[in-house]
């Protein structure tokens, strides 16, 4: 078996026709190396495709270029994006990042203060709310929480953010939709609750009326149900869904009534199911860039270890994308 041996700081320092020390120095950013000689150094990296060595370097800096992600446990499909852009954002900063998972009787004790003070890590970004930690030693990894999720890995904070609910409402309603009806996925999620606060509030505001929220429970057929179940002559002319599987369901209930996608009845979803540009009609959805999320998560918790501030206003990760599944309401009333 042939073993492929990693390039060093002395193969590239061979390759650019420099010391190592001036290699080392052009690596660690110093000011003093020539450009010339940065140029050549540069160019013997990228051929070598050299990688500086974590061991190495926690040996040189006592630092490790490692960051720990502290996910609760659980599971949610956001959360795959979401590390990839965190992932892609320290790499691009020179760490690697490990991704640790934590039931919630650990979350609340002292398993993150143990990952902080084993000094494998450079920092220890929590996604999830966090108690206030016993006393620690002073030169321990700092611990930034940074809520995304809750202890049961449910959206919480930027992710479910709710105001283009209210948005979708609005533009419905310009567009002569007065009666609605609204499909959720969990009423006790935290998302899916501000997503119906959202909707009502703005049905409010606007003087429409609503046919209620139902608890669907992430099930397709019963949002299809939803709409079989509207009574003979419903003024309902939009079905607005907390995901993209509970609009594909009330489209497959239009349909069976015999009601065309928009025509008779607009569908909003949401979260932008990879199917949902592919359904016919394509569906009205909200797009939600949780890889943005992640990286923006990673560059400011790297700000904060130099010394930065949080940062409290960003832009939304949100946002509306408008297919064939909305349209006008219907001039005329509907037959069930």
């Amino acid at each position: 078996m042939t073993t492929v041996r990693r390039p060093t700081i002395r193969d590239v320092a061979r390759l650019a026709g420099v010391s190592h020390q001036t290699v080392s120095r052009r690596l660690r950013g110093d000011p003093t190396v020539s450009s010339m000689l940065a140029f050549h150094i540069d160019q013997a990296v990228a051929q070598l495709d050299y990688r500086p060595s974590l061991v190495a370097r926690a040996m040189r800096n006592r630092s490790t270029g490692r960051l720990a992600l502290v996910l609760p446990a659980g599971n949610a499909t956001s959360s795959l994006p979401l590390l990839s852009g965190a992932n892609e954002a320290a790499r691009e900063a020179g760490y690697a990042v490990e991704v640790v998972s934590l039931p919630a009787a650990e979350l609340r004790g002292n398993r993150v203060v143990e990952l902080a003070d084993s000094g494998l890590y450079e920092a220890v970004l929590s996604l999830t709310d966090l108690p206030d930690p016993p006393r620690r030693r002073t030169d321990t990894a700092p611990i930034i929480s940074a809520p995304v999720y809750d202890e049961q890995m449910r959206d919480i904070g930027p992710i479910s953010e709710a105001t283009r609910m209210a948005e979708l409402v609005t533009h419905l309603a310009e567009h002569g939709h007065r009666d609605f009806l609204h499909v959720t996925a969990d009423r006790e999620h935290p998302a899916c609750t501000r997503r119906r606060e959202a909707f009502e509030r703005q049905i409010r505001e606007l003087g429409l009326r609503s046919a209620g929220t139902i608890d669907c429970r992430g099930d397709a057929d019963r949002a299809r149900r939803a709409v079989l179940d509207l009574p003979a002559g419903t003024p309902v002319t939009a079905v607005l869904a907390s995901d993209d599987t509970l609009a594909a369901g009330a489209v497959r209930g239009a349909v069976e009534r015999g009601w065309r996608v928009p025509e008779d009845l607009s569908v909003t979803g949401w979260d932008t199911h990879p199917l949902s540009a592919a359904m016919i009609p394509s569906l009205t959805s909200v797009a939600v860039d949780h890889r943005r999320q992640g990286a923006e998560l990673l560059v400011e918790l790297l700000g904060i270890l130099s010394g930065g501030d949080p940062v409290m206003d960003r832009p939304a990760i949100t946002a509306i994308l408008w297919r064939e599944s909305t349209g006008p309401a219907p001039q005329r009333a509907r037959e069930a």
